[in-house]
Formats: structure tokens, sequence, C-alpha cells
């Protein structure tokens, strides 16, 4: 297995900078960065700590890097987080951050010796009682949706913890103040979650480095929305002409796996995704272990998830996580939890997760020059280019004569679609949950608890609009590249020139015309 590249280490300037952005990034530079300095620690979101870490960002208009594009990804990053943590105060209103904070599932993967990762763990939880006096005094402007809809989440972080030690039993108790102030938010909170035009368009450009129009981004959603339902017809008139697809598609989502052969047919697709990327040299130098099984106990919440070996760490196995439904739940939520792994769906799902998407993204990063580049990771990009991969695999001809993954590929676009449009219109009040909830069931064509659930979650996790945004940036972007090399134009060498770059905010993206 790989070690990832030790090239160029940071110094001086660029150093401080990225020191800076990690402090106030802790768990995601932890997790998806593999900077593990941060083991056992949790970052101080007091409204203090805050603006302690804000204040060590570097000024705009100070010191630069010396390569432009560089420059432009750490300027992106520290950019977002002012907006995020200044102009729009997160740490006060998103449970999320807090819950994050006190993630240690991390930790179950195997970057390191399981005694050190152990040691690491227990020193965070010893951290959790700190850490919640901080959330329940920092979130004092929590709306109710927001709060209702991340109870599930924030129960599930103490799944798992075990062992009557004073740590844990502290821990516990310090678990149960969050769940009683997030509950309180629940019922008290400010009913409306929106951050409005601003603070949306804001949050999603600030921290690609651009400036967002939300009128422009929700025309070309709408654009999106109905090249995807003219591909979904085309893809169902081929399996049953006679029936329109809101009608044949339940009958193809009910086509799944008994929650016993979950994880088996998880692991056949992921072999079969890998494969059909490794002959088509879809991405570069696809090597290392993707293991397939459950999320870890406080991510059961999570149907289909990826964690990779970071690009900052020794090598270890990634692992696609699967989640089979808890036999405890009543017949009608197991129906409902086991139709993403459809024979329909779940191939699209692992092409995403797994190859081209997340998993070969993430062996590239291992490859990728800098620690800019290799820690500081662009949600948009990542989520886009995983969905850009579904469509990729689509046009390459990956299951060519099954017309079932074009209805899946479809489908999972119609959904990120209209988690975009969602987005727009609950944050700046032209939707509320109830008619989001109706965009997900008309167009998404999803049944009622998962189309509830999707709009709830765009009350708190404004920008999920960012797998299509990234997604027709990746597009744009291959379009371009097709008209400057005209017909010496090869995917293989877009893709690697683009995963070159990393994980980029999309301000960076036209590098790709000087890799």
């Amino acid at each position: 297995m790989s070690e990832p590249t030790l090239s160029r280490p940071a110094t001086g300037a660029a150093e401080r900078r990225l020191r800076a952005v990690c402090d106030l990034s802790m768990a995601t530079v932890r997790e998806e960065g593999g900077r593990h300095e941060y083991d056992g620690r949790v970052q101080d979101l007091s409204a203090e700590g805050v603006k302690a870490g804000l204040a060590r960002l570097a000024p705009e208009g100070g010191e630069r890097l010396p390569d432009r594009w560089e420059e432009a990804h750490l300027a992106a990053f520290e950019n977002g987080l002012r907006f995020a943590f200044h102009e729009l105060e997160l740490h006060r209103r998103d449970p999320w951050l807090h819950l994050a904070n006190l993630d240690l599932s991390v930790y179950e993967r195997e970057y390191a010796p399981l005694a050190d990762r152990l040691a690491a763990r227990h020193r965070h939880l010893a951290n959790w009682p700190d850490a919640v006096d901080m959330a329940v005094t920092t979130l004092d402007r929590v709306s109710a949706p927001a709060a209702a809809a991340l109870l599930g989440a924030a129960r599930g972080l103490a799944d798992g913890l075990q062992g009557e030690d004073r740590t844990t039993e502290a821990a516990r108790r310090a678990h149960q103040r969050l769940l009683t102030h997030l509950v309180r938010a629940a019922e008290e909170g400010d009913p409306d979650a929106s951050l409005g035009a601003q603070g949306l368009a804001g949050l999603m450009g600030a921290a690609e480095g651009v400036e967002l129009d939300l009128s422009r981004l929700a025309d070309r959603a709408e654009e999106e929305r109905r090249r995807l339902t003219d591909m979904l017809g085309e893809a169902c008139a081929l399996i049953d002409p006679a029936r329109r697809p809101a009608e044949l598609v339940p009958e193809l989502l009910a086509d799944h796996p008994t929650a016993d052969r979950v994880i088996a047919e998880a692991t056949a697709v992921t072999a079969e995704a890998i494969a059909f990327t490794r002959a088509h040299r879809l991405t570069p130098d696809l090597d290392g272990e993707c293991r397939v099984g459950p999320a870890p106990e406080s991510r059961r919440w999570v149907k289909a998830m990826l964690t990779w070996a970071a690009p900052n760490e020794s090598d270890a196995p990634s692992r696609y996580c699967v989640t089979p439904p808890d036999p405890s739940w009543p017949a009608d939520r197991v129906e409902e939890w086991l139709t993403i792994f459809s024979a329909t769906t779940l191939p699209a799902i692992t092409v995403h997760e797994v190859a081209p998407g997340h998993f070969a993204h993430g062996r590239a990063l291992r490859r990728v020059a800098g620690p800019v580049r290799r820690t500081l990771l662009s949600q948009t990009f990542m989520e886009g280019w995983a969905h850009y991969a579904e469509e990729v695999c689509l046009e390459e001809g990956f299951r060519s004569g099954d017309p079932r993954f074009a209805v899946g590929v479809a489908l999972e676009g119609l959904c990120r679609v209209v988690r975009l449009t969602c987005a727009i219109g609950l944050h700046t009040g032209a939707f509320d949950v109830a008619e989001a909830t109706r965009r997900f069931m008309a167009d998404a064509l999803l049944p009622r608890a998962t189309a509830e659930s999707e709009a709830h979650r765009g009350t708190f996790d404004a920008t999920y609009g960012r797998y299509t945004w990234g997604k027709l940036a990746m597009m744009d972007l291959r379009e371009r590249a097709r008209a400057a090399a005209g017909p010496a134009f090869s995917l293989e060498r877009f893709h690697r020139s683009v995963l070159a770059l990393g994980c980029p905010p999309l301000a960076v993206l036209p590098a790709v015309f000087e890799e």
C-alpha cells in the first residue's frame, strides 16, 4: 500500500496560515485530511474561542503565497471561515459543528496502532463534559427546525459508549445535557431556520472563492432538473414503455436484497466499480484497499458513506460503510431503508462512494503536492466530483446493458438537484419545510418519510446543494477543456489534471489548464 507523498512542507507564512485554518476546522482536518495532531482534542467553539481563532487568520491583503493557485486555495478557506463564524456566527446557531466536535468515530479507522487510537479516543471522551458545557452556553440561536432535524444524529453520538469508568459516565451525563438543550431548542427555538439570501450566497461562495449569484444557480438547477427528468423517462421507457416513471420506480426500488445480504451485494458492486474505473482509466493510480461493512455505531443513521485513508496519514484500508436496517424497527421503516440498496440505486451510489468517486479521489489525494492542497478539502468539489463520477460511468458504459443503472443515476441526480432548489428556497424564504417535502416527492419521486427527512436536512445543512453545484462546475470545466484541446482531448488526462489539484475550491479549477 502506498505512503503519502512527502513534498514541500509548509513553512513560514504558509505554515502559520494553514495552522490557523486547521485550528478553526479541527474535526474536518482530523478526519478528512488526516491531521492527527488534533487527536484527542476538541475545538474551542465558545464565542471567545472563535473570536481568538479568527484573529489568528492572516489579515486580508497580507503576505501572499508565491503560487497564485495555492494562494487562492488557502484564501478561500480563510474567507469561508470568516463568513461562517464572523458574519453568520454559525457556532451559535449550528448544532452540527458541536456534534462533529464530539464525534469519536475517526478513531475506528486504522491509521495508527490500536493502542494509540484508544488512548486518543479516551482523551477526546474526557473532553466531552467541557465541550458540552461550551455547546450549551454557545448555542443560543438554534432554530427549532434545525434542532429537531439533528436530534437523531445527536443521540447517535453516544451509541457504542461502553464501560462504567468515570470518564465514560461523565461523558454520558454530558451527552444527556446536550440532548436536553437540543430538545428544548426544538420546542422553543425560532421557527425560522433561514439564513437569508445574502447569508446563503456568502456561505456557499466565500468558501469556494467565488461570488455566487443565487438566481442564476437556481435557474441552472431547474435546467438540470428538466434534463434529469428526461433521462429518467427515457431509461424507464426501455424497461416498460407502458408506465410512467412515477409508477415504475417504486417497483424497481422494491427489488432489493434482504437485510442480511446488503453487505454482500455492496461488496460485489464495489469490486465491479473499481475494476471498471481501472479498465477505463477514469482516475489515476487507483490502488489501496476498500473494505465494505456497517458504519461505526455512532453513525448508523447514515445508510451509505465512504471514509478514506486521509492524505496526511500512513496508509490503511478505506471503508465503504453500508448499514443494514435495525431488525427491531417496524416493517415499513425496514422496507424504506432497504430501497436504497436496490438493484437500481446501489450501483449508482457505489460508483459515487467508491470508484471513480470518493475512494478513488482519496487515493489520488495521497499523491497531491503541497500541504494546503493535501489538507484543505472543498466540500463542493468533493461531493461534486463523486456526483459527476456517476454520469461519467453512465457515459463510459458501466452496466450498459441494464437501463436500471441509468434510472439510478437519474434518481440520485434528481434528489441532489432538488436539494439545491430547496436549499435556496428554504434559506431565501420562498419555501417552508412542507413545500420542500412536496418538491422532493414530486420531482425526485421520494416516498414521504424520505422526502421529509431531506427537507428537514436543508434547515441545518444549508449548503447541501453543493453536490449539484460541484457536478455542474465539473461538467462546465470539462467542456472548456474539450473545446481547448479539440481532437486531442483525453478524459484520462483531464481527470488526472483535475485530481492533481487535490480537492480545490471552485475558484481554483481554472488551474487545470496550467497543470
